[in-house]
C-alpha cells in the first residue's frame, strides 16, 4: 500500500471512530481499542454491567463499517446448530435433498451476547468460526464471510447460572475490554439522544475490502528488536513458575499467558502505529495494548482473590519492573 494510500485510510478510521462516537456517548478508549482489533484480525470480548450500550456499540460500528450485523442471544437452552446452522431435507423434484441453512453466525460482525450464559456445548461452537473463520456441519465445512469478526459480551455482576469461558475459548479473543461507567457529562448526553426525538444519523465510512487492505499493509509494519524483546518480556513476566517473576506475580497469578498473548501484542501494536500514521512500532505502542491483550489470558490465584487484588492492577505493576 503506498504512502497516499496508508494517509487516506488512516483518515478514514479515524472518521469512523468520529462517526461511532455519534451513537455511543464517551467509551473513546473502548471504541479505539475495538477499532484495533479489527485491524488486527481478532475477535474481541467486551465486559460491563448491563446498560452501558454493549450492544448499541457493536451495531453502531457494523453500519459505520458497512458490514453484514448478527446478534445471538446465548441462552442456557440455545444448542449448537442455532448458531452455526443444520442441513435441512428439501422436496425438489419429487426428490429428498439436503440443504444447508445458515445460522446467524455467518455475518461480517456476530454480537454473541452475553456468551457465558450459554452452555459449553454451544459456546464450543463458536471456537472454529473464532479461529479458523469456518464452521463444518456434519461433513461439509463453509467458509464464513470475510472480514470477519466476533464480539462477545458478558456480565461481570451476575454469575449465577452462568458458565465461564473456559481458557482456551478465552485465548481466542485478541482483546478483553472492560466498559466503564459514564460520567455525569456523559449521562446527560446519553440522555439527550436516547429520550428524545434526537436520532443520530451514522454514515457509511469504510467497506469491507478497505479493512482487508488495511489488514494486510499493518501486517509489514516492522517492529525493532528492542520493541519485540520488550514486548515478549511483559509476556514472559506474567508465569510466576519461570525465573526472575516478581513476588507480585509469584503470589497473585497461577498461570501466565500463552504464546498468542504475544501475537495480540504484536498485531495491534501494529494497528496502533497504522493509526497514528508510522511505519514502526514504538515501546508505547506496546504499552498501551498489552493489558486488554493479557488481562483474560492471565490466571489469578487465591490469594488474589482473598485479598481483593484486581488483575489489571497485578499486570500494569509487572510491566513496570520489566526493562526496556
Amino acid at each position: 500500500m503506498e504512502r497516499e494510500d496508508v494517509n487516506k485510510m488512516t483518515t478514514y478510521m479515524a472518521a469512523c471512530e468520529e462517526e461511532i462516537g455519534k451513537a455511543i456517548i464517551g467509551q473513546k478508549n473502548v471504541i479505539h481499542e475495538i477499532m484495533l482489533a479489527i485491524l488486527a484480525d481478532g475477535n474481541v470480548l467486551l465486559e460491563g454491567v448491563p446498560g452501558l450500550g454493549k450492544t448499541q456499540l457493536v451495531k453502531t460500528i457494523s453500519k459505520v463499517l458497512d458490514l453484514s450485523f448478527s446478534r445471538i442471544q446465548f441462552t442456557p437452552d440455545l444448542m449448537p446448530a442455532d448458531v452455526t446452522g443444520t442441513n435441512l431435507i428439501i422436496k425438489e423434484n419429487d426428490k429428498n435433498t439436503f440443504k444447508f441453512e445458515q445460522g446467524p453466525v455467518f455475518a461480517n460482525i456476530v454480537l454473541a451476547d452475553e456468551i457465558n450464559r450459554a452452555t459449553p456445548k454451544t459456546q464450543a461452537a463458536m471456537l472454529e468460526a473464532m479461529q479458523e473463520k469456518t464452521v463444518t456441519v456434519g461433513k461439509s465445512t463453509y467458509s464464513l464471510p470475510t472480514p470477519y469478526m466476533v464480539l462477545a459480551t458478558q456480565n461481570p455482576i451476575e454469575n449465577e447460572g452462568t458458565y465461564p469461558l473456559p481458557e482456551a475459548q478465552l485465548d481466542r479473543f485478541i482483546f478483553k475490554i472492560n466498559m466503564d461507567f459514564p460520567t455525569l457529562d456523559e449521562l446527560k448526553e446519553i440522555m439527550e439522544v436516547t429520550v428524545t426525538n434526537t436520532t443520530p444519523k451514522l454514515n457509511a465510512v469504510l467497506k469491507g475490502d478497505d479493512i482487508i487492505k488495511m489488514r494486510k499493509a499493518i501486517r509489514d509494519i516492522p517492529i525493532a528488536g528492542p520493541v519485540q524483546e520488550y514486548a515478549l518480556k511483559i509476556v514472559l513476566a506474567t508465569h510466576p513458575e519461570l525465573e526472575g517473576a516478581s513476588e507480585s506475580v509469584k503470589k497473585y497469578l497461577s498461570a501466565g499467558a500463552s504464546p498468542r498473548a504475544a501475537q495480540a501484542i504484536f498485531l495491534t501494536s501494529k494497528a496502533r502505529a497504522f493509526l497514528d500514521g508510522r511505519y514502526n512500532v514504538s515501546f508505547e505502542d506496546v504499552d498501551a495494548v498489552f493489558l486488554p491483550a493479557l488481562r483474560h489470558r492471565v490466571m489469578a490465584g487465591f490469594e488474589a482473590v482473598s485479598d481483593g487484588v484486581d488483575v489489571d492492577d497485578i499486570l500494569i505493576a509487572m510491566a513496570k519492573e520489566v526493562t526496556k
